[in-house]
């Protein structure tokens, strides 16, 4: 299933494309089930496929995108995951992950406009390939890593590059509000026999500026989520970014970096498009 956040009429919901259709679930389940994240706590992505034989079609035309999860509990990145990015970095390779996390209200959705703080001229893309939680768990070996992913999809982990780098830490940088789209939905582990032949692309304005395949990563999925599992437990609705390769505008001779009317596209193979444009946040003016 590919399956979609969006608001309708004012109301956030959710639903499964197909087409050019949502197909929405009907009352009854939507009642027990209100939002994706609660689908996946209660283990039912089962009874969403049943529940769509009684379900309401919508134009997805007619439909605003949410970030797939809108309210993750946790949103984890792994930074430096691909040997092309921490050679450009100029950075040492690393025994463990690098990892860092996002704030909710720093999500955005497919087709959202991204604002770039007016006082930094250094706003910078990081396509990624994300994944979301589905069975939670502690101390999850890596044999085991992919009975608890639900789901795939396209991250950008937009980066404000100069207040990344006040301190060692990469908090500010990456916490602006809605710097960070994530969709356009989630494509069910069951449509993704392979993860690891996916291929990743990121366009600007058209031109391609990032590519490689899911196989470059250092720190494989399986590792990803066994290291993570140590020292927190991962629930249903958990999002996890996996890292950017290389190719980032803050390491190219000369630096490039987004500006106002820029679009922004990160497309992995099956995993759609996730499509924005950069516009200037008048609140920083």
């Amino acid at each position: 299933m590919k399956i979609l956040s969006f608001e309708h009429a004012g109301q956030a919901t959710y639903g499964v494309l197909q087409g050019n259709d949502c197909l929405v679930p009907p009352p009854a389940f939507l009642a027990r089930f209100p939002d994706l994240r609660s689908v996946l706590a209660g283990a039912a992505l089962g009874e969403l496929r049943d529940a769509l034989a009684q379900g309401t079609a919508l134009a997805r035309s007619s439909l605003r995108a949410l970030p797939v999860i809108p309210n993750p509990g946790k949103l984890i990145c792994v930074g430096l995951n691909y040997k092309t990015h921490v050679a450009e970095t100029q950075r040492a390779d690393s025994e463990y992950p690098s990892l860092f996390l996002r704030f909710n209200d720093s999500l955005a959705a497919d087709g959202d406009e991204v604002l770039r703080p007016a006082f930094s001229e250094r706003f910078d893309w990081e396509g990624e390939l994300a994944f979301v939680i589905g069975k939670g768990g502690r101390h999850i070996r890596k044999e085991d890593a992919f009975e608890h992913i639900a789901g795939y999809t396209c991250f950008n982990d937009i980066s404000v590059r100069d207040w990344q780098r006040h301190t060692h830490q990469f908090t500010p940088g990456k916490n602006f509000p809605g710097t960070a789209p994530f969709g356009p939905f989630l494509v069910t582990r069951d449509e993704v026999p392979d993860v690891s032949q996916l291929q990743l692309e990121t366009r600007l304005n058209g031109q391609v500026v990032q590519k490689a395949g899911l196989a470059d990563l250092i720190f494989d999925i399986p590792t990803i989520v066994a290291y993570i599992s140590r020292f927190t437990p991962l629930s249903p609705g958990d999002v996890i970014a996996t890292g950017t390769p290389g190719g980032v505008g803050d390491r190219r001779q000369p630096p490039l970096y987004m500006q106002q009317g820029d679009e922004i596209e990160v497309e992995i193979t099956g995993l759609g498009v996730l499509r924005n444009r950069i516009a200037t946040d008048p609140g920083t003016v």
